[in-house]
């Protein structure tokens, strides 16, 4: 089929022809499929979307102008574009810039991590009056996260005991902290 018998074709669709776009589809459909393909990259999606070309053809093929230009090449331009469109719809839409000034940073901000220093030197403050040995206990189970019975086997006391000792040294640092 030459290019001006495509022409013609599409020219007869434009005033809504069923024939001549039956005649169309069969003349074009295997080169419009080539190129979806080709941009898809996938056998089921470039089926539909070459039968949304086609529906595309039918309802604008009063925009085509016959010029000088091979028809085919209005037609591939459809198809190509059409498929572009359908990799673009795929994506996720950018998130709004102005969205992430509403995302919460994590860490403290300036003046909380200025009330925690003050509290950290007084807490330190309060420990360094625990005797040495209960000062480590509680360092050592509410800082450094060890058990209980690890502190009791390192201090040579039994489990209770270490225990006692920590319930007791958290209420001298309690008592501390509310002065």
């Amino acid at each position: 089929m030459t290019p001006q018998d495509i022409t013609k074709l599409i020219v007869r669709v434009s005033v809504k022809d069923r024939a001549a776009f039956d005649l169309l589809y069969r003349q074009t459909n295997a080169k419009l499929f080539g190129v979806c393909l080709r941009v898809l990259n996938d056998r089921a999606e470039a089926e539909e979307a070459l039968q949304e070309v086609f529906v595309k053809i039918w309802t604008k093929a009063d925009r085509f102008a016959v010029s000088e230009l091979s028809p085919i090449s209005w037609l591939v331009a459809i198809a190509r574009n059409h498929a572009i469109d359908r990799i673009r719809a795929r994506r996720r839409p950018a998130a709004d810039i102005d969205a992430a000034a509403d995302v919460a940073d994590p860490a403290p901000g300036p003046e909380a991590m200025a009330v925690a220093g003050g509290e950290s030197e007084q807490i330190d403050r309060c420990l360094d009056e625990l005797e040495q040995d209960r000062a480590a206990a509680v360092r050592g189970a509410y800082l450094m996260g060890e058990s209980y019975a690890d502190l009791a086997e390192r201090h040579g006391v039994p489990l209770n005991t270490m225990r006692t000792w920590l319930r007791r040294s958290l209420m001298k640092l309690r008592e501390c902290l509310e002065r």
